[in-house]
């Protein structure tokens, strides 16, 4: 989030600077909370864990984290969905959930050949779920010992891949050489389209920002959102999932009472108006977007999306690129219809398609890493 936004709920930065002192500031950093990021690096040497420990660093939605993997052995391993860790409210048939697991994948399958390994990856190998996910595994891992092959160069990236909520560089456009590599970098089973000015920005700049504002103001999905923000270092660390909202701002604030949950649903409260505010700037300073379109909607599609998208957020990071998933308008409960009817009208342009992810693009200084529940949390037979 944009921490300068949340000053005019403080009213003065004065409030900040009395509320913390010099010991508060320098501990409110969630180190074991993004130890994980450390991990991938070093903690594990067996081809299999290593190549999960990177695995969960990938995107997903609201940062639920929903994978569970089960090794059945030094080289398999079978993915399932935790089913408590879904978004009933924003996404009502998991959708996102499962595309953020085709992020997973794709992470698991660049990693393994980083080693030296190809991941023989297997979609739903006991059936595919409808319109609600259930207990059967996502996909089926193995990994096969290949000699001579070449890693992937979009692997380099994974460590300088972070989502940028903040607003973007209005100075900077984007040239469409860098949109040009964006759609390289991706799989033809997949349709992936871009723009960079002109009237389709302005429109579409237009169109996810009023889809995240109705979000905001639709209760029920909204408090789901706001059910899953972690406020502070306490709660990161706690539940290294959901929305993190740490540093000392947003810390102070919270002990100050003028930053919780409850003035966060209140819209007649500071805080949820300077939410309003924040989504309206970050929508109108996108630079470019890039979205993701499948020939369906089913669940396998909907994996190949996520992999897809992984492969976009790592060329972006090449590019030196910011980019931020703006995918409200594409989301299946009611309040949303208006804007989807809109987005499919704008972004298809074959019939039957479905536009599986919308992300914003810019320029923007880097973030750094959002929390991650260690691997050994995700494991089953480990």
């Amino acid at each position: 989030m944009n921490r300068r936004k949340f000053l005019k709920i403080a009213g003065s930065t004065g409030v900040i600077v009395a509320a913390a002192g010099v010991g508060f500031t320098t501990t409110r950093t969630p180190a074991d909370a993004l130890q994980p990021w450390n991990d991938a690096r070093s903690l594990y040497t067996d081809p299999m864990r290593r190549a999960l420990s990177y695995a969960i660093l990938a995107p997903n939605p609201h940062n639920r984290q929903p994978w569970v993997v089960d090794l059945k052995g030094e080289t398999e391993a079978v993915l399932t969905c935790d089913l408590g860790r879904l978004l009933p409210e924003t996404d009502p048939f998991s959708r996102q959930i499962v595309i953020g697991l085709g992020c997973f994948l794709e992470l698991f399958s660049l990693a393994a050949r980083a080693q030296g390994y190809r991941a023989d990856i297997t979609y739903f190998p006991k059936g595919e779920p409808g319109a609600d996910l259930d207990g059967r595994p996502i996909a089926r891992l193995a990994l096969i010992k290949q000699d001579g092959l070449v890693g992937d160069p979009l692997f380099s990236q994974v460590m300088n891949r972070h989502t940028n909520r903040n607003p973007y560089d209005t100075g900077r456009p984007i040239s469409s050489d860098i949109l040009e590599r964006l759609q390289k970098a991706v799989a033809e089973n997949t349709r992936i389209g871009t723009i960079n000015g002109g009237q389709s920005l302005t429109a579409l700049r237009s169109l996810t920002r009023d889809a995240m504002i109705t979000e905001m103001k639709t209760p029920a999905a909204h408090e789901e959102s706001v059910e899953l923000m972690r406020i502070g270092r306490r709660e990161i660390e706690a539940s290294p999932d959901g929305i993190s909202m740490g540093g000392v701002l947003l810390e102070t604030l919270n002990l100050t009472g003028m930053l919780t949950r409850k003035n966060l649903t209140d819209p007649s409260s500071s805080a949820f108006q300077t939410g309003i505010s924040m989504m309206d700037e970050s929508a109108m300073t996108a630079m470019g977007f890039v979205w993701i379109n499948t020939v369906d909607n089913s669940r396998p599609a909907q994996i190949d999306a996520g992999r897809a998208y992984m492969r976009l957020a790592l060329q972006a990071a090449a590019e030196g690129l910011a980019m931020q998933p703006m995918s409200q308008a594409l989301q299946e409960y009611p309040a949303m219809r208006p804007y989807y009817d809109k987005v499919h009208a704008v972004l298809v342009k074959r019939s039957g398609e479905r536009v599986q992810m919308l992300a914003r693009l810019g320029y923007a200084p880097d973030v750094g890493p959002s929390p991650r529940w260690p691997l050994a949390t995700r494991m089953k037979g480990s």
